[in-house]
Order: C-alpha cells, then sequence, then structure tokens
C-alpha cells in the first residue's frame, strides 16, 4: 500500500512531466525550422541581373536589368518612356505597341533582356508636338482619341500597318496573294484588331490612317 510520501512523489513527478511537454510544444517553430523564411540577402542574391544595350528612338541605352524585366517596364520604368501604355499586361489590348526593327509588338510580352542590340521605336520617337508624324497630326486632325490612353500603342501600330502594306505582306483576310496589296476597309480593320479603344474612337481611327495612307476614309 502506498504512503503519503509515495503518492505525492508520484504527483510532482506527473505534473514536471507535464509543464516539460507543453514547454516543449510550444517552443517556436523557427528553431525546429530554421530555413523556412530566407534572409533578405539570400532573396538579393537570387535576383539575376544583366546588362542591356540597345537603340531606343535613335540613342544608344545601356541599363542593368533583372532578366525577368519585360521591354514595357525597361522603357517606363528605367527610361522613362512613359508614352507607350500598360493596359492588360497580357497582350490582348495594344496600348503598350512599339516598333522593333520595323515591326510592330507587343512591349508586355517580351523580356528587355532579347532584345540586346535592336532598333526600337516608341511613340516618342515618332515625332513631337513641334514637328509631330504624319500619322500623329492625322489622329489630332479626326479626332482620333478620347481619354488618349491607347493612342501612342494606336500610333505606333498604325504607322507599322502602312509599313506593312507597302512590303506586301498579306493579313487574313488577303484575298489574293499574287496582287498587289491594298489598304481596303477589311485590311485596316483586320490588321488593327490587336489595339483596342475603349472609348470607341474607331471610326475617326480608321479616317487618320486612311488619309496618311493617300486613299480617302
Amino acid at each position: 500500500m502506498q504512503g503519503p510520501s509515495d503518492f505525492e512523489l508520484s504527483r510532482r513527478k506527473l505534473l514536471l512531466g507535464t509543464a516539460a511537454s507543453v514547454a516543449f510544444g510550444a517552443a517556436p517553430t523557427a528553431y525546429a525550422q530554421p530555413s523556412a523564411v530566407p534572409a533578405q540577402a539570400d532573396v538579393a542574391e537570387a535576383v539575376s541581373m544583366s546588362k542591356v544595350s540597345f537603340n531606343v528612338n535613335g540613342s544608344l541605352r545601356e541599363i542593368a536589368l533583372d532578366t525577368r524585366t519585360t521591354l514595357l517596364d525597361a522603357l517606363r520604368e528605367h527610361l522613362h518612356l512613359t508614352g507607350s501604355k500598360k493596359g492588360c499586361d497580357h497582350g490582348q489590348c495594344g496600348a503598350c505597341t512599339v516598333i522593333v526593327g520595323g515591326r510592330r509588338i507587343n512591349s508586355c510580352l517580351t523580356l528587355a533582356v532579347m532584345h540586346q542590340g535592336d532598333s526600337i521605336t516608341t511613340i516618342e520617337g515618332l515625332g513631337t508636338p513641334e514637328h509631330m508624324h504624319p500619322m500623329q497630326a492625322a489622329f489630332v486632325k479626326h479626332d482620333g482619341f478620347q481619354c488618349g490612353y491607347c493612342t501612342p500603342g494606336q500610333i505606333c501600330s498604325a504607322v507599322a500597318v502602312l509599313d506593312e502594306i507597302r512590303a506586301g505582306i498579306p493579313s487574313h483576310v488577303s484575298a489574293d496573294l499574287n496582287a498587289p496589296l491594298q489598304l481596303t476597309n477589311a485590311e485596316l480593320r483586320e490588321r488593327m484588331s490587336g489595339n483596342i479603344c475603349r472609348c470607341g474612337a474607331y471610326s475617326n481611327i480608321a479616317e487618320a490612317i486612311s488619309e496618311v495612307a493617300g486613299r480617302p476614309a
């Protein structure tokens, strides 16, 4: 038969054991997982940087970029050419359209490091308020914009469209691939379909492009 002292001793052991278990269970998990949260220095080292040089609007520019930087962000955030706009950031609205090597592209869908040595033209390189490009002047004349957000991309795309026509590059609606291409209404709508105007100034945009192309709207 257990005496009082034996009972007290067993009870004391039980309480001490329980307290130790609780203390161990409540210990911070950081001690168990010291590498769960990477240090700031580790994150910085993981970023891959690269120097990129290209010709932008007639000037050679060289910048150091995170290799994940899009061409659009390089132009806007690093070179401060904010004419090209970030609309959908998925290549669906055309607000970020620029001309690279004579071809129009969505600058939000391509990495800046992919254009080492390329010649890039943004809306700032087409003309200035004092010396506007004919397409810029036509957009002003025909009121081809309302809010103006999509206008830089629209103008860059329109300039490239006329170059495509002159070069004989067919579109999805080109009926005769052996005949000289003409800027018909169908061709114009098809080629400009990647540039969305949320204000709905499409008829005025078409008139501006048609005037520069040298035919009645």
